[in-house]
This record gives structure tokens, C-alpha cells and sequence, in this order.
């Protein structure tokens, strides 16, 4: 089972729609990023997040099949789930997959939030 620790951002959405798509079971763990409208007091810059997120934020997935494996990064959670369910990133078609994902993550993402 895939642990999903999110908040109700672009970023946390790519991965809840991965996770349907992929049809794997996950749980979500709303992460409080701005509680009484103050982020300096968000959940996510807590010690213990910070343990599994060191640059405090969300996305993180657990994936409690494999050895409570940590991941974040909304990037590196996509490749991660792409290759555990080798659905959507086959090999012969990883480089133009991975391009495209850095160009969103990198131009994209940023724009829109």
C-alpha cells in the first residue's frame, strides 16, 4: 500500500492521478501547509516531515510494500510509480517520457502553480 502524504496543490494532484491510474490502493495524508493562513507554521516544516521531505515539501509517498521506501519529489514519485507498476514509462520510451516530465516540472510547473 502506497501512503500518500499531500495537500490540495497541483504538485499533490499529479500523484493521486497517477495512483488511480495505475489502479494501486494508497491512503492520503492531508499535510496542513498553512494553518491560520501562516506557512511559516505549516505541518510540512515539522521534524518529523523534514525527515522524509528536506526541503519541506509535499509530495512524499511511503510505499509501506517495499520497505516503507521514501520518496519525494513529484518527479521522482511518477518515475518511481511508472517503473513499480510498468505502466505508462517503458523503457524504449523513457527518454522522451523523462524529457517531457523535466520540462514540466522545470518550465511548466512553475507557471501554473
Amino acid at each position: 500500500m502506497i501512503e500518500l502524504l499531500t495537500a490540495d496543490t497541483p504538485n499533490g494532484k499529479k500523484i493521486s492521478i497517477m495512483l488511480e491510474e495505475i489502479s494501486f490502493k494508497y491512503k492520503v495524508t492531508k499535510i496542513k501547509l498553512n494553518p491560520g493562513e501562516d506557512f511559516s507554521k505549516g505541518e510540512q516544516f515539522k521534524p518529523e516531515f523534514r525527515k522524509i521531505s528536506p526541503f519541506s515539501k509535499i509530495p512524499v509517498i511511503i510505499d509501506h510494500d517495499n520497505n516503507k521506501e521514501v520518496v519525494f519529489e513529484s518527479g521522482a514519485i511518477l518515475m518511481y510509480l511508472g517503473e513499480k507498476s510498468n505502466k505508462f514509462y517503458e523503457q524504449k520510451d523513457r527518454t522522451k517520457i523523462n524529457q517531457w516530465l523535466m520540462a514540466q516540472m522545470a518550465y511548466v510547473g512553475p507557471m501554473l502553480g
